[in-house]
């Protein structure tokens, strides 16, 4: 790959962490998840090793799944696609308050992450190598918690009180002009509905494309109908894949 390792984006991504560890949530969400602090190592070595700028494409998640990116550092990042095809396999620690039903267990978690399985396995699909993939593209995360409810409930950002939501999105909107000006990226593409959302807004009036494919989690019907072809024809459509 060509470019530079930008460190002005990895100073970003820790300024974010440190303020992410300020907020606080009220009930149902018990227990929060930085995995920028305890799970740095795995997500600075994603970062030195693929956010080389520029960028065509960056493709926006929405925050970290229980058993990708809390275990992994990584966006998306379920294991054996961390482990075996980003060769990403760095120490993880734990968050300081852990809830009994989602433990963080780092590179041994035994569960797979549907979601991260789905996203980057097109990509290995489609490109073979994380080199070819990365030469243009890029996936980040808008928010960088995980929320966790009594139960061990994923609660996903958009359903927080809306004082809450607003805190987090002052600080992810922040981070994610961050991103993009170090990227300096054409194509800003969701991972779903509200990365799109939150990008729309954030760079609304901009010269900036943005566009959006379906989620690949399996809690939709659709994803679960052949997620691949389904983005597959959706970045085709926006113009961006032949």
């Amino acid at each position: 790959m060509n470019g530079r390792v930008n460190e002005r984006l990895i100073g970003a991504t820790r300024r974010l962490a440190a303020k992410a560890d300020e907020l606080r949530f009220s009930l149902p969400v018990t227990h929060v998840y930085n995995p920028l602090t305890y799970a740095w190592k795995p997500h600075e070595s994603y970062l030195r090793r693929f956010a080389v700028a520029p960028k065509r494409v960056v493709f926006l998640g929405m925050n970290p799944g229980p058993f990708g990116m809390v275990q992994t550092g990584v966006p998306f990042g379920e294991i054996a696609a961390v482990r075996d095809w980003l060769r990403i396999q760095e120490k993880v620690g734990k968050p300081p308050l852990e809830h009994p039903r989602r433990p963080v267990t780092g590179f041994a978690c035994l569960r797979s992450e549907v979601s991260g399985q789905r996203l980057w396995g097109l990509f290995a699909d489609r490109f073979k190598s994380p080199d070819r993939f990365f030469e243009a593209h890029i996936v980040m995360n808008y928010c960088p918690l995980a929320f966790i409810e009594t139960t061990g409930r994923n609660r996903t950002p958009d359903k927080l009180a809306p004082g809450e939501r607003a805190a987090v999105n002052e600080i992810c909107d922040e981070n994610l002009r961050s991103i993009l000006e170090n990227l300096q990226p054409e194509w800003v593409v969701g991972i779903g509905d509200f990365a799109a959302k939150r990008a729309e807004e954030v760079f609304a009036g901009k010269k900036l494309k943005i566009g959006r494919i379906l989620h690949p989690s399996p809690a939709s019907p659709a994803a679960n109908r052949n997620w691949a072809q389904t983005a597959t024809a959706q970045m085709r459509e926006l113009g961006i894949w032949d």
